[in-house]
């Protein structure tokens, strides 16, 4: 459970990331000189924290705090933050951005998430303050949900696109993982009530993965691994699955679990250098681990002996994870405030 003064600390680190332009790393297709402009041009609500993606869920991370806490001491910054980031203009840019047939398959699926996973918690802050549909409250959720929701239905549609069309789903522990993408759509679709959508990763989901079994965790992490793959499957399909389905599939799928096998797995992962944008995902593995961890042991019948198991490993992970935390490298800090929020406060 996060702390008001974890929470203070992780806005503040938010907020410096979102508002820092430079490094950047686009995802952008050129197609002309026209083409050739800066990511706040492009972007003028998700153009800073490095990267477009990682812009969108540090919102994400600020939404699910000013829910958490009202009384942030950051709480005017990140409202003043949203006003200008959650106005119809800005997000009427990024819609813009969308529309470019070069930009068809622009940040799928990890982006496309995150981007719902951020309306799902405005709307879900909205109806929880009393604001929706009407503003009462200095933190107007319900305004700024109206104003992003188009770009949730925009990215909506995407996966309506696309899902049909993929008939294999991707494993592996980076950005593009399909267990991820669905989760967190599923997510959004139950938060604002789309049946159609629920149905379609609902679907998908089940296709792809609930028949799995004998997951090669062993050979998790790979060295720049942010989501465990197994993990993550679980996570997934825990949203899926009753507590007792869930319990027959986790047998099948990680039939090691009550044993803490394979150890790889639930060993907390060692980051070679904080400073080195692809080795620094390792701190992020261990606090999605926890996150997972957290959530399987949330939807194992009581009694079940993995609830125990789950449950250290979450804990032994978290620690792990928050020593990245304190390193202050812009390449870990532009994001890991994000997972250190799944890990700690749940999602």
């Amino acid at each position: 459970m996060l702390a008001v003064e974890t929470a203070e600390r992780l806005a503040r680190t938010a907020l410096s990331s979102i508002g820092r332009d430079y490094p950047h790393k686009l995802d952008h297709v050129i197609t002309s000189d026209e083409d050739a402009r800066t990511p706040r041009a492009l972007h003028p609500s998700f153009h800073g924290s490095y990267d477009w993606h990682s812009c969108v869920h540090m919102h994400w991370t600020l939404v699910r705090l000013l829910r958490r806490f009202r009384s942030l001491p950051s709480r005017a910054d990140i409202v003043s933050l949203f006003d200008r980031h959650f106005s119809h203009p800005a997000i009427g840019g990024e819609l813009a951005y969308l529309a470019r047939p070069a930009s068809a398959s622009f940040e799928r699926t990890y982006g496309w998430a995150w981007l719902l996973k951020l309306a799902a918690e405005l709307h879900a802050a909205a109806a929880e303050s009393g604001s929706y549909p009407h503003d009462r409250d200095d933190a107007p959720f319900a305004r700024w949900f109206a104003a992003v929701h188009p770009l949730a239905r925009a990215f909506a549609r995407r996966f309506f696109d696309f899902l049909p069309r993929a008939h294999y789903a991707l494993r592996y522990g980076i950005h593009p993982n399909s267990a991820f993408g669905l989760a967190l759509a599923l997510d959004y679709a139950r938060e604002i009530g789309d049946p159609t959508l629920v149905e379609m990763c609902t679907r998908r989901a089940l296709d792809w993965f609930a028949d799995d079994s004998d997951a090669p965790a062993r050979f998790e992490p790979s060295g720049v691994d942010f989501l465990s793959p197994s993990l993550v499957e679980a996570e997934l399909m825990r949203r899926l699955l009753d507590a007792a389905a869930f319990a027959e599939w986790l047998a099948r799928f990680l039939p090691g679990f009550a044993d803490a096998n394979p150890r790889a797995l639930f060993a907390p992962a060692r980051v070679g250098d904080r400073t080195d944008p692809q080795l620094v995902h390792l701190d992020g593995l261990n606090l999605s681990r926890a996150w997972c961890f957290d959530g399987i042991a949330a939807s194992l019948p009581p009694g079940d002996p993995r609830v125990h198991v789950a449950k250290q490993a979450a804990n032994a992970h978290r620690d792990a994870g928050a020593e990245g935390l304190d390193s202050g490298d812009f390449v870990g800090a532009h994001w890991l405030a994000t997972f250190a929020v799944l890990a700690f406060d749940g999602a």
